[in-house]
């Protein structure tokens, strides 16, 4: 008989599951009966966090239940849309089976009960975070507006989010692996030499003020080398940028003749060239 959650899940999960179809308000199943969430935007576990919840399940079992959906790839499986931290947990705590939720949900409904569970909770490191809000735009055709309202964040907050994409692979590493913040993060995004940057952080141990005034002496060097450049040519790169959503420099000589460089800093973001190339000539 299906019924609707109504509580007990968190605010952020119990608004969202609201109307939807569940087979039972509370089950059990074995922890081998469930998979991970392919959507999961989470990839690191704090290991003394999940230490911690490890010895409180040890002596306490699972108060909240996990939410899971039948598997569609495996069978008699469930995948994991919320509370994988508790299911990990459980599994190093020596349980054999685990308080469930199960629900009718869709890929789409899968993903975002996964982002709202880890976003409100802070559980998310900053690049996470915005590979979450980029898959909502490119798998489920959300656009910016949507993903700010649905996340309950400014528009400002969810761009800056994924501006954060566009910095080198290194940089990406250092944020994922806790060595920059999210603060240090923003200061390092349209930096041409960001990579040197972010080493520097590390090796300095800058906090993000000092790291603001360190990029600082980059910027007026980068100004200064700009601003003998003809305003038409600086108002093309821009309009280039803009359209393209790429870092774009034009080098003109005084016989009009020069390179246009256009920045790439993954395999998308150079397909996305070559297209726009394609689509054109």
């Amino acid at each position: 008989m299906n019924s609707k959650i109504k509580k007990g899940l968190g605010r952020g999960l119990s608004s969202l599951i609201g109307e939807t179809k569940v087979e039972n308000q509370t089950n059990k199943l074995l922890l081998s009966e469930i998979v991970p969430n392919k959507y999961q935007p989470r990839k690191n576990f704090d290991e003394n966090e999940l230490k911690d919840l490890t010895e409180s399940i040890r002596e306490r079992g699972v108060i909240q239940p996990i939410i899971v959906r039948r598997s569609k790839s495996e069978n008699s499986k469930y995948e994991l849309i919320a509370g994988e931290r508790r299911w990990l947990a459980a599994g190093k705590a020596g349980l054999h089976d685990i308080p469930v939720v199960v629900t009718e949900v869709d890929d789409l409904k899968s993903l975002e009960f996964a982002i709202i569970e880890n976003v409100q909770r802070h559980d998310l490191n900053p690049l996470e975070e915005a590979q979450g809000y980029k898959r909502l735009i490119n798998d489920f055709s959300y656009d910016q507006e949507k993903v700010s309202k649905f996340i309950g964040k400014s528009r400002s907050y969810i761009t800056n989010s994924l501006r954060i994409l566009s910095l080198p692979q290194d940089v990406l590493k250092f944020i994922e692996e806790k060595k920059i913040s999210a603060g240090h993060a923003k200061i390092l995004v349209g930096l041409e030499n960001a990579s040197f940057v972010a080493n520097k952080i590390i090796e300095k141990k800058l906090s993000v003020r000092q790291a603001e005034n360190f990029v600082k002496i980059f910027k007026k060097k980068f100004s200064s080398n700009r601003s003998s450049k003809d305003p038409n040519i600086k108002n093309l790169e821009a309009l280039i940028s803009e359209k393209t959503g790429l870092n774009v420099v034009i080098k003109n000589n005084k016989r009009n003749k020069g390179t246009i460089t256009f920045s790439y800093h993954d395999i998308e973001q150079l397909n996305k060239i070559i297209d726009l190339i394609k689509a054109n000539y």
